[in-house]
């Protein structure tokens, strides 16, 4: 008698809702590398889906265009903590989108530590994004 072999899939919850499945994946990657919110944003600092609470997913949403220019403001106007705030680009159909992260505060996070985590984000990202 021959075992029967399942093929394991990774992702426990989808969703056909491009919102909803963006959620996820900001949840998802979130919780395995332990940040306080990830927010996808839209250049003009408008949350377009986020994970975390969701005033803090509306301020890193809004603050995220000055973070990524490199602006002290907002929740890094103390340059010891600008470390906790990671901001990639995402182009999509010519439109930047950007998805920010937030580690949690007081933490004693290396620069840059986050960086894995932020690219197979805006992997999935785009992928639902293309796919919607």
């Amino acid at each position: 008698m021959t075992p029967m072999i399942q093929a394991s899939e990774r992702r426990v919850r989808r969703s056909s809702d491009p919102v909803v499945a963006l959620h996820f994946q900001l949840a998802h990657t979130r919780s395995a590398a332990s940040l306080d919110a990830l927010v996808v944003a839209d250049g003009a600092g408008v949350v377009v889906a986020g994970a975390g609470s969701w005033a803090a997913c509306e301020e890193l949403a809004a603050f995220a265009p000055f973070i990524a220019a490199g602006d002290a403001v907002g929740p890094c106007r103390d340059a010891g903590e600008r470390h906790l705030f990671q901001v990639r680009s995402i182009d999509f159909n010519g439109e930047q989108l950007l998805l920010c992260a937030q580690a949690p505060l007081g933490s004693s996070e290396i620069p840059g530590a986050h960086d894995e985590s932020m690219e197979r984000a805006a992997r999935g990202v785009s992928r639902i994004l293309e796919a919607a």
